[in-house]
Parts: C-alpha cells; structure tokens; sequence
C-alpha cells in the first residue's frame, strides 16, 4: 500500500498517477511534434513577412535612367545654385475684386513646365518684370508668316 493510501484511505489523483509510462512517452512525442508543426509555421510566416519587405525595398530602388540625365549646359545657374525661369506665355487674364480695390491677374506658363504647372502672378509683378511677354506681335507680320508657311487664305 502507498503511504498516501495508508494516510488518506484512498489512491493519490496526483496528474504524476493518471498516465502508465508508455503513455507519458507517447504523449511527449507528441508534444514535440506539435511544437515542430507550429515552429514550421512560424518560420513560414517569418520568409513570407521578408520576401514581402524585400519586394518594398525592391520598388524603392533606383534605377538609373540615361534620360534623366540633365545637360548643364542648358541651365544658366546663380552663384547660389539657383536659376531663374522665364515666363513662355500668358494663358488667361483674371481680375479679383475685393472691397476697396481690383486686382488683376494673369495666369503664366513657365518654361520649361507642363501648362498644368502654370500659376497665377499680379499682372503689375509681371509686367514690370517681363513687359516683352504683355507685346502684342505685329498682325501684319504674323499674317505674312501664316501665308508663307500656307496657313492662311
């Protein structure tokens, strides 16, 4: 008789008691398998999470472009690194009226930008900056070159 038997009057329900060895031994390896199938699934997930990050890293990369390539001889830049870009053309006029005044406004398209690009300056900034952009061309010249390139009638 076991001493917790002979103590308590009945048999120990210890969790040690409840399995026969084999059964024990059967039950770990079990374990153990368990815990390799979820530690396989955790490295699976791990590679899944990396290729994923590698992907972003790859999208972000550069890649070199003969075409982005810019030729400085075209830019005139300042002392300071900085260049001035000339206005190609006045798109619209506008003029704003505010309670004690009007302001007027064109609508200007830098060169070299796309005309989506264009902004909206004081038509007197401009004017007193680029007054050759506010010339109108001579009709008569403008018609004898529409004629010679047989555009007009």
């Amino acid at each position: 008789m076991a001493p917790y038997e002979a103590l308590y009057g009945r048999r120990c329900r210890s969790p040690v008691g409840w399995f026969e060895p084999s059964e024990a031994r059967l039950l770990g390896t079990d374990l153990m398998q368990d815990a390799l199938d979820k530690v396989k699934v955790i490295q699976e997930q791990l590679r899944t999470a990396q290729s994923r990050q590698e992907s972003y890293a790859d999208r972000k990369k550069y890649i070199g472009d003969p075409s982005h390539v810019l030729d400085l001889s075209t830019i005139h830049l300042d002392g300071d690194l900085t260049y001035d870009v000339e206005p190609v053309a006045i798109l619209e006029h506008q003029v704003r009226k505010l309670r004690s005044k009007d302001v007027a406004s064109v609508k200007v398209h830098w060169g070299g930008r796309p005309v989506e690009e264009a902004t909206w300056e004081t038509e007197r900034e401009m004017q007193s900056r680029y007054p050759h952009i506010f010339e109108v061309p001579d009709l008569e010249h403008l018609e004898a070159g529409l004629k010679v390139k047989g555009i007009a009638e």
